[in-house]
């Protein structure tokens, strides 16, 4: 029983990651209608933010407490992927919002390789370890409980709380709203559209440059693969709980977090991912539009 409940709270772990990734892309779906897949490599931009912030703190503060090395790796990260997310929405993608459909889409692919291969060159191939940042453990019920998983969890609750009341209590989300269900409506009632859409792409950064930092502190290794494998994962996420729902994506981000983290307890670890996809075609076989996503009404 043990055993079990320990891969329980590392998948919990793993998909509170995936979770504030697949936020980004739902978000994006669901106010703009396109599949921003550079979005991964935003996550990846994220990680390697808070690893340049760690060589630099470390090389000039020594013994600077964790606590602050934490906090302002994930303010920068926070910034410089929200620079970037917006500098790309505004030059890649704003342009071809009214063109066909397939011209974001290859854009957004174009971004991606664009990003992955920018860090490449900068940063070299190889991976990036750091040094154990939260090394304390734990153990309750013979259940071994690590402060970093603590963090990730309490991180990922507090941002998906404030986040929830920016979008349903706040008049920024009733724009966001307002822009997803009809954007020449909400031009009309005076609502700035570019803005608002500006603002969701940052918003969608900062949440994956808070999971890009977890995702670094918690294994400890940057690569400029990262965007690649864990950003499908989160999109997979996002279209499993229903594209274009918030508790949507972080309910499909847990459930694939416990499916790797169970099927790789029980199970060969090698098929981890062919369960996760597997389980997401069972699903959207009977339910097409995902766990919590709506059928699309067509405007006429």
């Amino acid at each position: 029983m043990e055993y079990f409940v320990q891969q329980l709270l590392n998948g919990l772990t793993l998909g509170s990651i995936y979770g504030l990734v697949a936020i980004g892309y739902t978000m994006v779906y669901g106010i703009v209608g396109m599949i921003n897949f550079a979005h991964g490599d935003v996550f990846m931009l994220g990680g390697f933010a808070a690893l340049i912030v760690y060589l630099v703190l470390v090389g000039l503060f020594a013994g600077l407490p964790v606590a602050v090395l934490l906090l302002v790796m994930l303010v920068v990260a926070m910034l410089m992927t929200s620079l970037w997310n917006w500098v790309i929405e505004r030059v890649a993608y704003r342009p071809l919002r009214g063109s066909f459909r397939l011209a974001p889409l290859i854009t957004a692919i174009g971004m991606s390789i664009t990003l992955s291969n920018f860090i490449q060159v900068a940063q070299g191939p190889r991976n990036k370890p750091i040094p154990q940042l939260v090394g304390e453990v734990f153990t309750v019920e013979g259940v071994a409980i690590s402060l970093k998983q603590i963090i990730i969890l309490v991180i990922t609750g507090v941002l998906l709380t404030v986040f929830w009341y920016l979008v349903n209590h706040t008049s920024l989300g009733r724009a966001q709203r307002a822009t997803e269900q009809d954007r020449k409506m909400a031009a009309l009632l005076g609502i700035n559209v570019d803005q608002t859409i500006s603002v969701t792409f940052i918003m969608g950064a900062a949440l994956a440059a808070v999971a890009g930092t977890m995702y670094l502190m918690y294994y400890g290794v940057a690569s400029f693969t990262d965007g690649f494998t864990p950003g499908v994962k989160a999109f997979t996420a996002a279209v499993l709980g229903g594209i274009g729902s918030l508790p949507g994506a972080v309910l499909g981000g847990l459930m694939i977090g416990l499916i790797e983290s169970l099927w790789s307890a029980y199970f060969t670890i090698a098929y981890k991912d062919v369960a996760t996809f597997a389980i997401l075609a069972f699903v959207l076989i009977f339910k097409p539009t995902g766990i919590l996503g709506r059928p699309e009404v067509e405007k006429v």
